[in-house]
């Protein structure tokens, strides 16, 4: 509404309503088959996985029928971890011949999903290698309430770092993301590469694949390292984002139609 005389008053906006308690465990029936493995050795294969979501974590990991887990290459930890996992209390040791991967798994804590075992993901991802039918998936399984889309657009987009413009566009793709900052992907020729460093650093995203590509700001000022990077070969639902470039909001200044956007706080500020 606007104020009599006066000019429309800014409207802050909404915050995200978030239904389920903070603490609760929650859980849903899956219908991926999923497999997971660890060397030659096929640990699980399930086609009756349950995306489970733990207290605090923004991301699912999956549990699995105890039948559809190789139980016999988990050995009980005599000494389980502090209470953790939802209350999870039996922990398992992962055994394949003389490698043996500590606090691997553990039983999933209430009645309903008595006889189901989850895997560590987080942090340090026990198997080598998980797939959801023939794809293979990356750092958490992915959320089915969770959507990415990477839109082409003709937004004005530019990039301001230590007041200097490093990207300059009007042909980006914008990446929406659900509980993430809009992310914009610019042209290679749009963006003064001359201005940022290549570094080693790489990333996987369960979303849009693996960036094999990263740039640091090459000049002065307290800028973050890594704040740009690229998809050389994007997962296809992506695609439109291959060799586009992109930065982190929160560490740069990002104009759109001439607009200053407020950088956003993530868990990706100050990394």
């Amino acid at each position: 509404m606007t104020p009599s005389g006066g000019t429309p008053e800014a409207v802050p906006p909404p915050v995200r309503r978030r239904p389920d308690p903070p603490d609760s465990l929650i859980w849903e029936p899956g219908e991926r088959w999923v497999r997971g493995t660890k060397g030659d050795v096929t640990v699980v294969d399930s086609r009756r996985p349950v995306l489970v979501w733990e207290p605090g974590r923004p991301v699912p990991l999956y549990a699995f029928p105890a039948e559809d887990v190789r139980m016999d290459l988990l050995r009980r930890y005599e000494r389980p971890a502090a209470r953790q996992h939802g209350g999870a209390t039996v922990y398992y040791d992962l055994v394949i011949g003389d490698l043996t991967v500590r606090s691997a798994a553990w039983n999933c804590p209430g009645e309903e999903l008595a006889g189901h075992v989850c895997f560590a993901w987080f942090g340090r991802e026990v198997l080598d290698h998980w797939y959801e039918e023939d794809e293979e998936i990356f750092v958490h399984p992915r959320d089915p309430h969770k959507r990415v889309d990477a839109l082409p657009s003709s937004r004005h987009v530019q990039v301001e770092i230590e007041g200097t413009i490093v990207a300059d566009t009007r042909t980006p793709v914008l990446l929406f993301e659900t509980d993430l900052p809009v992310r914009y992907y610019f042209p290679r020729e749009d963006v003064r590469l001359d201005l940022l460093t290549p570094t080693d650093n790489r990333t996987r995203c369960p979303y849009k694949g693996i960036a094999t590509e990263y740039w640091s700001w090459a000049g002065a000022g307290d800028v973050p390292p890594d704040i740009a990077w690229s998809y050389p070969d994007p997962l296809p639902a992506v695609s439109v984002i291959k060799d586009r470039i992109a930065f982190y909001n929160e560490s740069v200044d990002i104009i759109v139609d001439g607009e200053r956007q407020q950088r956003p706080v993530t868990l990706f500020s100050r990394r």
